[in-house]
């Protein structure tokens, strides 16, 4: 059955919803620990469920959806880079100028369905969605698991992902965390 990556609006959270599971995806974060930081930990997961589903009901979508027929098998989270302060707060992670640009800032793929290329399909629906929102570029954050000691979790993407989509790296503050941007205008 052929993917079909769609913006996560308020038709699809059920399927979000049933992707993200009862333990809501990476550890109950529910796509909420770049908006608010550690304190996604320190709250029920329940808090964040609910958090989580009234920006995608009031909008704009917050990311991307892969669907496979009616079951979400992958998830992207695409904003504005304003809409996420929390990255502000890593230094290795801070603006690298005032461009305004949009972030690719975590994935999320169903287990059975990884490594299956889904992440491409959304960095790709990501670049889309970015371009006709008028953003002047979409960075990403993404681990260099090619890096001696770099983490295993890689909610935030493969560095070598990113570069096969035509990203650049822009920053490098931390030896296994590049800024990686690709231009859109």
């Amino acid at each position: 059955m052929p993917l079909d990556v769609r913006p996560a609006t308020p038709d699809l959270w059920p399927a979000l919803e049933d992707l993200f599971g009862a333990k809501g995806a990476s550890n109950g974060c529910w796509c909420m620990y770049w908006r608010i930081g550690r304190a996604y930990s320190q709250r029920p997961r329940q808090e964040n469920k609910a958090d989580f589903h009234a920006i995608v009901a009031k909008g704009p979508p917050p990311g991307l959806v892969a669907m496979e027929g009616d079951l979400a098998v992958g998830w992207c989270q695409v904003t504005p880079r304003a809409a996420i302060p929390y990255v502000e707060k890593k230094r290795f992670l801070a603006g690298v100028d005032g461009a305004g640009v949009w972030s690719i800032s975590c994935f999320y793929v169903r287990r059975g369905y990884r490594r299956r290329g889904l992440s491409a399909a959304l960095i790709e629906a990501a670049v889309t969605m970015a371009r006709e929102a008028g953003a002047p570029a979409l960075e990403a954050y993404p681990v260099d698991n090619e890096t001696p000691g770099a983490t295993s979790n890689a909610f935030t993407g493969i560095a070598s992902s990113f570069k096969r989509a035509g990203f650049r790296e822009v920053a490098r503050r931390s030896a296994a965390r590049p800024v990686m941007r690709r231009e859109l205008r």
